[in-house]
């Protein structure tokens, strides 16, 4: 905890000149940029993995023609034919996974009175007049709703909104041309299909639970879950066309 409060002093005393008092919010949103690089790769191969899966989607139907009547011979013929294909159900989930331990590390670090024996400083800092420490119940408590640190979560709140909109649009787009290539959908016999087919209703309204995630994290780890999720929709609108 404390190195990584100290890279994050550092890094908002480099930023400084750029963004004043607001360099510590500024350096936590270059922390995201840098996690979602580092995770890059595994967005690209996941892309990869779902396309290979939308593309087997007929080759899984014709499985189910063969083998409908018997689901032990389905199920081994359906894995069977991942592996060769070298597709993974679960590589999806892979970089939402790792970006959760910088999640909850900033979650902590700006939850924390002291760290290391020591006051922590890192709860000085603002996003103009919102403390990176503080909640949207402490913005309402401290100056309403249309207070200093009140307008600053309204705008927060207006990306989450406007990056969940589009959000939704993507993933309603992606779930109606899997389930056209699938044809009549997914058999429950196959491994993992009711769960999949679950995950895939659910997906384009995940999105807007980030309104209620920035309400109640303190605002660093905000910036974080907004920043991500803007990145996320941005990249996933370019490696999915």
């Amino acid at each position: 905890m404390s190195v990584f409060a100290s890279l994050v002093e550092q890094l908002a005393d480099l930023l400084r000149p750029l963004f004043g008092l607001s360099a510590a919010a500024a350096a936590i949103i270059a922390f995201t940029a840098l996690v979602r690089l580092l995770v890059h790769p595994l967005s690209r191969a996941a892309a990869r993995g779902q396309k290979a899966r939308v593309a087997l989607q007929p080759r899984i139907a014709e499985l189910r023609r063969k083998h409908g009547k018997n689901p032990e011979k389905l199920q081994k013929a359906v894995m069977e034919l991942h592996a060769e294909e070298k597709v993974s159900p679960l590589s999806g989930c892979l970089p939402s996974l790792l970006q959760l331990p910088a999640f909850f590390l900033l979650y902590h670090l700006f939850s924390s009175g002291s760290i290391g024996g020591e006051p922590n400083a890192l709860l000085t800092h603002q996003l103009l007049d919102a403390p990176l420490g503080g909640r949207w119940a402490d913005a309402l408590a401290d100056g309403g709703a249309f207070g200093g640190a009140g307008v600053v979560y309204l705008g927060l709140f207006a990306v989450v909104a406007v990056v969940a909109y589009f959000s939704y649009r993507l993933s309603r787009r992606m779930t109606e041309a899997s389930a056209a290539t699938a044809g009549a959908g997914a058999d429950p016999q196959v491994p993992g299909a009711a769960a999949m087919g679950g995950v895939m209703k659910v997906m384009p309204f995940m999105s807007f639970f980030t309104l209620v995630t920035v309400a109640v994290v303190p605002l660093a780890a905000a910036l974080y879950v907004v920043t991500s999720t803007t990145w996320s929709v941005i990249e996933r609108s370019v490696l999915y066309r």
